[in-house]
């Protein structure tokens, strides 16, 4: 068994889970990946366990009843990947917004270098998005200097969604305690590990936005992310 699982959320992901999969699987690194898959209804579920003959101890597909976001979603796969003895543990999208030729780096990183949590970066080295438009990248920009202004983390990307993290940082944070599901989850994760005191070591990589399907980002994944980050900061305060 592999001592790596990615874990790729997916909700109405049909065109993209084959492609998405199989890139996964044919890295020179052993991954495993964990798809946590929220009832699609464009059945999603079902093409995953039709590949599951293909690769077999090597995919897995955990679903659940409805939408619930992507944090709880997360929270899940974590769960699953803790109890099936999982070293290292990503979190990856479905739609090639993350490149899964970069697992090996972010894997490396954790596995050879010394970090607790690897992070795939849009602004370690200036700014690496391709086909956002300009004012998705001066929100997003502008919400991670804003995370670091408040958190006083030194992360530079800390929104990003496709990480890897050490057996260790998840078995000590609370993930029962998680409270947010969309974009603020991730700085949450973050902002958690980082008062323990983990290592986070950030990655440079090219963000792409997705070809095929549809985007999830709401008004209301951005409130909470935006919003969240004071509560944050402020809980973990008054906890001293």
């Amino acid at each position: 068994m592999s001592d790596a699982l990615v874990i790729i959320p997916t909700y109405n992901e049909i065109e993209n889970i084959v492609s998405i999969i199989s890139a996964v699987f044919s890295q020179s690194k052993d991954f495993n990946v964990l798809i946590v898959d929220d009832n699609s209804p464009d059945k999603t579920g079902n093409k995953v366990r039709e590949l599951q003959e293909v690769f077999k101890d090597q995919l897995f597909l955990l679903e659940r009843t409805e939408k619930s976001g992507l944090g709880t979603a997360y929270i899940a796969g974590f769960k699953w990947a803790l109890e099936n003895d999982y070293q290292y543990i990503f979190e990856m999208d479905a739609d090639f917004s993350h490149n899964p030729n970069d697992l090996i780096k972010l894997y490396e990183a954790c596995a050879k270098n010394g970090a607790d949590i690897s992070v795939g970066s849009r602004y370690v080295r200036g700014i690496t998005v391709v086909n956002w438009p300009l004012s998705r990248i001066l929100l997003s920009y502008g919400a991670s200097r804003y995370v670091r202004f408040i958190t006083r983390m030194k992360v530079k990307d800390s929104t990003a969604g496709f990480v890897c993290y050490k057996r260790k940082v998840l078995e000590t944070i609370n993930l029962n305690k998680v409270k947010f599901v969309g974009y603020a989850f991730q700085i949450e994760m973050k902002f958690k590990a980082h008062k323990k005191g983990f290592k986070i070591v950030e990655i440079p990589v090219i963000f792409k936005d997705r070809t095929k399907g549809n985007s999830k980002m709401s008004g209301s994944i951005i409130s909470e992310a935006i919003f969240g980050v004071v509560s944050l900061k402020l809980t973990s305060l008054f906890a001293k």
